[in-house]
């Protein structure tokens, strides 16, 4: 097995984030380093205040946005649902949907990471 198939297993539309990337899976691979370092700078643990979270829908809306355009669709969908529920107002169910993704993120980024070390 591979990077790419394993990402696949984990729910991740890889012929789609190629697709969008002009057909090169090797710029795709590439691309998914960018997203584990933007992953680490921007992630952020659950245990965010309801009040003043300003700086957590920016960062669940940067990682939204590099999830979609490489089609990394776990992450997507939950960061997409994190972000609606912190704007409604409601960051304990937004703290639940990141609970849930939160072990899907962490296998997808240990996934890239295997591949990476192994380069």
């Amino acid at each position: 097995m591979n990077l790419l198939d394993e990402l696949r297993e984990l729910g991740v539309s890889v012929d789609e984030g190629v697709k969008r990337l002009g057909g090169s899976a090797a710029i795709y691979k590439k691309m998914l380093g960018s997203f584990k370092k933007m992953m680490n700078t921007y992630s952020f643990e659950p245990d965010f205040g309801n009040e003043g979270y300003e700086d957590i829908i920016e960062k669940a809306h940067a990682i939204k946005g590099a999830s979609g355009n490489l089609s990394v669709m776990p992450v997507y969908e939950a960061y997409s649902q994190i972000v609606d529920l912190l704007r409604a107002g409601q960051p304990d169910q937004a703290r639940e949907a990141l609970l849930k993704v939160l072990p899907v993120q962490e296998k997808i980024i240990s996934t890239i990471d295997k591949y990476a070390e192994n380069k």
